[in-house]
């Protein structure tokens, strides 16, 4: 498939590798960034093969409908990634995460419906999916679990409840308005970084490799390779066969598990100790992102997205 579509959040982690493998696969792509006069966040996007001819940035605002507009008016097809993302805690939730996650999906959902969009592919995130206590002990978390907002009030979780409430949102705009929309729901995202700065996940990464003794049980459910994420939304915007949530998670693992295998491979590195099951009630499973496995993907290794993620952090001097 060619033609135009538009990536919200273009400039980030996610988005900066979605543009590249559109701009790969022939797409013309209108990318939005915060700050067009900003060389952070554009400089990377502009030296990507097949930018000079086939990327149009855009800048917006999640809250400015008008800004949107801009940049999805002619497109086909959008790709929603821009959305707040830390799970540090914040001085202002409503501010800060859940406007721009809620109000800003359905400001580019309107405009995609607006501009007579064919289908709309909205990055949520496995912390839609947990935490979730309630969800029965013997089976596996799937597409068909939801984090429990009244626990993430509880315990002041604000990012698990933004991409909770943002996604819910999503799909009753879509059930009333009659838009394509399909979802996509990575785990810890990692992998070779294009902007110049380290993102949040990869960030976690970083204090792991310093000794920080950060555990994450309300937010890990296992990793995913960089490449392997954009690659999902673009096999979910081009199958037609897609819908609904897509689990897109190399494996359901625990911290742990991760910590254990970054030791494996880099004991050059002192990493803190930490229970085996750092997870509670988290049944581990091989293969779990089914739906994406067969749309044609084929997760990148445990391994491989660990060898990727720490020679490239490396290589930048951020370990």
């Amino acid at each position: 498939m060619t033609g135009i579509v538009c990536v919200t959040g273009g400039s980030g982690f996610i988005g900066s590798w979605l543009v590249r493998l559109l701009l790969d696969r022939g797409y013309t792509v209108h990318a939005t960034v915060m700050r067009l006069g900003d060389e952070a966040e554009t400089a990377h996007l502009r030296c990507l093969p097949g930018a000079s001819d086939r990327l149009i940035l855009f800048q917006i605002d999640l809250l400015d409908p008008d800004s949107i507009l801009a940049a999805i008016r002619g497109c086909a097809g959008v790709f929603h990634l821009a959305s707040p993302c830390t799970v540090n805690r914040v001085q202002n939730p409503q501010r800060e995460l859940l406007d721009p996650a809620v109000k800003g999906t359905l400001n580019v959902l309107r405009a995609a419906k607006e501009s007579g969009v064919c289908r709309v592919v909205v990055t949520s995130s496995i912390s839609a999916i947990i935490p979730s206590p309630g969800w029965p002990a013997d089976r596996v978390k799937d597409e068909n679990c939801w984090t429990d907002l009244d626990y993430c009030r509880q315990k002041e979780l604000w990012y698990p409840a933004s991409k909770t409430m943002a996604e819910k949102a999503a799909w009753e705009f879509a059930k009333e308005n009659g838009l394509d929309v399909v979802v996509v729901n990575p785990g810890t995202v990692l992998g070779p970084i294009i902007p110049p700065t380290v993102n949040a996940s990869m960030a976690i990464l970083v204090r792991l490799l310093e000794g920080l003794e950060e555990e994450y049980p309300d937010f890990y459910m296992g990793a995913v390779h960089v490449k392997d994420v954009a690659l999902a939304h673009i096999l979910a915007y081009e199958n037609p066969a897609a819908s609904g949530r897509h689990l897109c998670v190399e494996s359901i693992s625990h911290w742990s598990d991760f910590v254990s295998k970054v030791e494996e491979l880099y004991p050059e590195f002192k990493l803190p100790r930490f229970p085996k099951d750092t997870q509670p009630g988290l049944l581990r499973a091989q293969n779990p992102a089914k739906k994406l496995i067969e749309l044609g993907m084929q997760f990148i290794s445990m391994e491989q997205i660990i060898k990727d993620s720490v020679e490239d952090l490396k290589s930048k001097g951020y370990v």
